[in-house]
């Protein structure tokens, strides 16, 4: 019969392996924006850097197509006007508020275009750590929508994740000659962040806690 004391241990162990299992990161959503208002939009920044500069993003326009949820005009808007007067070449960012994260973050989105032909819209999303809306910071690219390989007529979700803890911030760049672009909408951003659950980093915390004390059990 295995002593007490080592009866003790071994279920203090199983204990902590169980909280650690259990604190792997559970998802907490930081962010989510359904672009009911742009001109109410907290803490987003928008940056053109297209020549010459022209339009920022703008309220989506439901006559051209209607919102991936809510009401018809409830999305966010870019088009070939980001340049004045839709010459020249469009570099126009939409930027996330700043997002506290915690190791792996998963962003979601919906995007299409307008289905006119003959037109190559491109949108890529961009992530930067800290807290600035320098678009020279947005470096890691996650990912590219459109161009040449065509942009969804109908609203499409994508995903892209990144790992990462502290401040950062996501950002959506619609860019190219302006006479290759149309319109494109952008809707329900949603950004999940891994974060231990306090409840079993607790129990995690109690169950290691517990070795020492329960080795000074004296052998029957």
């Amino acid at each position: 019969m295995k002593p007490v004391n080592t009866l003790f241990t071994t279920a203090a162990l199983a204990l902590a392996a169980l909280g650690a299992s259990s604190a792997r990161a559970a998802g907490v959503e930081v962010l989510n924006e359904g672009f009911d208002n742009m001109a109410a939009l907290g803490g987003w920044a928008q940056v053109n850097d297209s020549i010459p500069a022209g339009n920022g993003w703008f309220q989506g326009n439901g006559a051209l197509f209607p919102a991936q949820a809510g009401a018809p005009d409830a999305y966010a808007a870019a088009n070939f006007l980001g340049a004045a007067n839709g010459s020249g070449s469009v570099d126009n960012w939409l930027i996330t508020p700043v997002l506290d994260l915690s190791g792996t973050t998963v962003l979601s989105f919906y995007t299409r275009h307008d289905t006119l032909p003959g037109f190559n819209d491109l949108l890529e999303v961009r992530y930067a750590s800290g807290t600035g809306t320098d678009v020279a910071g947005f470096t890691t690219l996650l990912t590219t929508i459109g161009g040449t390989a065509g942009y969804p007529t109908d609203w499409q979700q994508f995903t892209a994740a990144v790992a990462d803890s502290g401040s950062g911030r996501f950002a959506f760049r619609y860019l190219g000659p302006a006479d290759t672009l149309n319109y494109i909408g952008l809707d329900t951003v949603s950004v999940v962040t891994a974060v231990p659950e306090p409840a079993h980093s607790m129990m995690l915390a109690l169950g290691l806690g517990m070795r020492p004390l329960l080795r000074r059990q004296p052998r029957p």
